[in-house]
């Protein structure tokens, strides 16, 4: 795996974002690793510019809300294939004054003209191709990230949205070194970004991927940032830009000379200025658990991502693992969490009552799905959901497995004072759309393409259909633990429905299997989301497969990598250890105010 850019640091530093205050403890310039340890305020992302910008903003006097926002600013530059102003995602924060635990919900949303047959052919009543319907106007949600930013900056930061803009735009303007990484994802996405002149200038320069080490810059993203801090984000969701964003998704900028082939038509969709003027953030209660001791909050719907955590957990505290072999210890993690993916599938939505949430995230719940859990012998997979209006072990009519994208973003940011925000941010598929607006320089979202294109749960209502208005299903699982009322960690991942696992499988090894939080995001995962076959780590297959196979587990094709998480833990006396991935996705970046 080719390693991040590892001076992408020092060049932020030579373009004047990161000059440390003085007497602050310097952290080397081009030394940011995977862990930091240390006091204070700490950072951790997947990137080392987006790293060094918010540990800057924390050195500066900001909190930890300034810090995510510039931050995750900066990501839409130097990860804009994973997250940016046009797409959504899910906020979660701790406040250390009140002790309190909030969220934002900035998913996007379908156009008001969308029908549950959005994503049917009308030439044929068949589903469109997923690569049909992802390059397309109809995948493109109406954005929430640029207002999940003005909204937390607003009541939770200390500087102006305007302000922590700035320094993502001086790196979109003077550029950062293309990595390995970088230039895999265009490559990936050549052939997409290809059909849309305005894609291509950016990300295709010469009509050929960028290459490694030369300098990527995009000058009219800066421009854009730069505009929306003089005249308020009502430019984006209302604006010159909002009317841009419009134009692109019903009329897709398809090139005249387009570089590489497309088997699909490009189709515009019906949306329209008040889409985006009438777009609304949430604010719902986060979801919660106790897990050995510890309370865990989560993102309620329209992700699914806590309800799942939640439930899986409780399941697995079902039994003592303090005990158990490593092998039965990710015996019960596997089964537990098809359990709860079952269930997810079956009853969580944008619209799940609140009733049926409390429900799956209950103790008495969790108990009725762990009664189905045999030390012995693993389930016959897809299991059935449960039957939520029962007792006992009876199960619900088989419903089906569904996936969504895999490529996300995430960050992890603590404040000196206390306050902590896990968020997690995505455009959806890597690339999104693949349609970057003409002249704006951001990649449009495909998050619609997360609804189920058709039913999946045979005669029950599948809660996942598209709607006019309507938040797709996410499996988004920015998590705060808390113990004692205080943070004890925080955690995050991309991956699609792999995010569900991943956060659940670096609990389980932080909480219950005595490893180090480094050690428990480095260990070789495995994600079973109620499909025939675990999807597994080449060293994770190898190191456990033949047991658990003896079990009565299977296992699909291995991959090369499992999520991208981000995290930090909290200790005594103002301690905290930073964390990010070592390998995975090329290793992070974790940083701290105050290191050792």
């Amino acid at each position: 795996m080719p390693l991040r850019r590892a001076t992408a640091v020092t060049a932020v530093a030579a373009l004047g974002l990161v000059t440390l205050v003085p007497g602050a403890p310097a952290q080397a310039a081009d030394t940011y690793g995977p862990t930091a340890r240390g006091y204070g305020g700490a950072v951790a992302t997947v990137d080392p510019t987006a790293t060094a910008v918010g540990i800057e903003v924390l050195r500066r006097g900001g909190n930890a809300v300034d810090a995510a926002i510039a931050a995750a600013a900066t990501l839409g530059v130097t990860e804009p294939f994973s997250a940016g102003i046009g797409g959504g995602g899910f906020f979660v924060y701790y406040d250390a004054r009140t002790r309190k635990v909030q969220t934002i919900d900035g998913r996007e949303s379908g156009p008001a003209s969308m029908t549950k047959d959005w994503f049917i052919d009308p030439a044929d009543s068949q589903p469109y191709d997923f690569p049909e319907a992802r390059v397309s106007g109809l995948s493109v949600g109406t954005p929430g990230t640029l207002a999940t930013w003005e909204s937390a900056a607003r009541k939770w930061g200390t500087k102006s949205l305007g302000s922590l803009l700035q320094p993502a735009a001086r790196v979109a303007e003077n550029g950062f070194p293309v990595d390995p990484t970088f230039r895999q994802q265009v490559t990936d996405n050549a052939a997409v970004f290809g059909q849309f002149e305005s894609s291509s200038d950016i990300y295709l320069p010469g009509g050929v991927p960028p290459a490694v080490g030369s300098t990527q810059r995009n000058p009219d993203l800066a421009a854009t940032y730069r505009l929306i801090a003089r005249q308020g984000t009502g430019v984006f969701y209302r604006g010159a830009v909002a009317r841009d964003i419009v134009r692109t998704v019903q009329d897709p900028p398809v090139a005249d000379d387009p570089i590489g082939e497309w088997a699909y038509p490009i189709r515009g969709a019906n949306m329209r200025l008040s889409d985006l003027a009438n777009y609304r953030l949430r604010t719902p209660a986060p979801t919660r658990s106790g897990y050995r001791g510890l309370t865990v909050y989560g993102m309620s719907t329209p992700s699914s991502g806590g309800t799942a955590v939640g439930e899986a957990l409780n399941i697995i505290e079902r039994t003592d693992l303090s005990s158990a072999s490593r092998v039965q210890a990710l015996h019960q993690y596997l089964e537990a969490s098809a359990l709860s993916f079952a269930d997810r599938n079956r009853y969580v939505g944008a619209y799940t009552p609140q009733w049926k949430l409390d429900r799956l995230i209950s103790d008495g719940w969790a108990r009725q799905r762990a009664c189905q859990i045999d030390p012995a012998h693993a389930l016959t997979k897809p299991v059935p959901p449960g039957d939520i209006t029962a007792s006992g072990c009876t199960p619900a009519p088989v419903g089906g497995p569904v996936e969504e994208g895999q490529s996300t973003t995430n960050l992890t940011v603590s404040d000196k004072w206390g306050n902590v925000v896990e968020y997690t941010l995505t455009i959806e598929q890597t690339g999104g759309s693949g349609i970057v607006v003409p002249g704006r320089g951001f990649l449009l979202n495909n998050e619609l393409t997360d609804f189920n294109f058709t039913g999946t749960q045979g005669d029950a209502p599948d809660p996942n259909l598209p709607g006019p208005g309507k938040r797709p299903r996410s499996s988004m699982s920015p998590t705060i633990v808390l113990k004692d009322g205080k943070p004890f960690l925080a955690l995050g991942s991309p991956g699609g429905a792999t995010i569900i696992t991943t956060v659940l499988q670096v609990l389980v090894n932080r909480i219950d299997l005595g490893m180090t939080l480094p050690q428990a995001m480095a260990a070789p995962r495995a994600s079973q989301r109620n499909s025939a076959g675990i999807q597994a780590e080449p060293a994770f297959h190898t190191q456990y497969g033949p047991e658990l196979e003896a079990l009565g587990h299977t296992f699909g094709p291995d991959v090369p990598e499992l999520g991208a998480a981000t995290a930090i833990e909290f200790g005594r006396n103002g301690r905290v250890i930073a964390s990010s991935e070592p390998a995975r996705r090329g290793s992070g970046a974790a940083a701290v105010e105050f290191p050792n």
